[in-house]
């Protein structure tokens, strides 16, 4: 049977796999899908330790609260296990490196980060993939690109599962960003398409799941943990560093904005996430050319 456009067969739901860059943005941006298909797999790739961390801390870790000595990836990892846990979603952690550790050079190509993609999803069966938009951070955008080229090579061998995006929280209101992304994958054959996906949001467990998140939360408002009641110095919460989006060190998500802002603009996420479609753009051009 036919799926009517802008809908999701309800059979591509089944075995979700929401490919996150680091082990927070799965939950900011996919919370109320995680949520309401419970059982999903979130597959962070930057989730593993460089061979030694800065010292002193990056401008993000410290104001998440690290201080020289902390398993920094080590917290991290037991925080996304314990937010994830909320949404009843399973964490799967590859080990690349983000890149607030990393000279330029020493990053990992896309086209390598697609064939760990590839690798890590085969086992997971998926019958959707939901990848970040990719906008600002160069993890993100890795991740964006690494999922294409995943994309064509799976697309290559058989039918595959279906391909979503959903929008990078902390990045997407960056005027131009967006748009620019999209106008990429039309370049490149495809027509991101708003997709229609049962959701039931329920913002307190999303929150609830966000506040497992612990040092993320005072970076993400323009504040630091710097008091030892608010440090992380065990598994129950972690820290992570995002970048200036136009390639700096900075921290571009310390906006200033309360908790309440942030999380009203989190809200928004995923309510139209985008669905990556060949055959949809091949289907409206032949319809515009027998217009004419």
């Amino acid at each position: 049977m036919a799926v009517p456009w802008g809908l999701v067969d309800p059979a591509a739901l089944e075995r979700i796999v929401v490919v996150s860059p680091h082990l927070d943005d799965a939950a900011l941006g996919t919370a109320h899908l995680l949520a309401r298909f419970p059982g999903s797999t979130v597959l962070t790739l930057y989730a593993g330790a460089p061979p030694a961390y800065p010292d002193p801390p990056t401008d993000w870790d410290a104001a998440g609260g690290f201080r020289p000595g902390d398993d920094i990836l080590a917290l991290r990892r037991e925080e996304d296990r314990r937010g994830l846990a909320v949404l009843g979603a399973e964490p799967v952690w590859l080990d690349l490196v983000d890149y607030q550790y990393l000279e330029d050079e020493d990053r990992t190509p896309a086209a390598e980060v697609a064939a760990l993609l590839v690798v890590a999803l085969e086992p997971l069966s998926p019958t959707a993939v939901v990848l970040p938009m990719g906008i600002a951070n160069p993890d993100h955008d890795t991740t964006h690109r690494a999922g294409l080229l995943a994309r064509d090579t799976l697309a290559a061998v058989g039918p595959g599962p279906v391909w979503l995006c959903y929008e990078d929280a902390g990045y997407v209101h960056v005027p131009g960003l967006l748009a620019w992304r999209i106008s990429g994958l039309f370049r490149r054959g495809l027509w991101p398409t708003p997709a229609v996906v049962p959701l039931d949001p329920d913002p307190a467990r999303k929150r609830a799941a966000l506040d497992c998140y612990a040092s993320q939360l005072p970076p993400s408002v323009g504040t630091t943990a710097s008091t030892s009641a608010s440090r992380p110095t065990s598994p129950s919460s972690t820290g992570a560093s995002t970048p200036h989006p136009l390639g700096g060190r900075g921290s571009w998500r310390s906006t200033g904005r309360s908790l309440e802002q942030i999380d009203r603009a989190l809200e928004v996420n995923l309510r139209a996430p985008i669905v990556l479609a060949r055959e949809l753009a091949k289907e409206l051009t032949d319809n515009q050319v027998d217009k004419r």
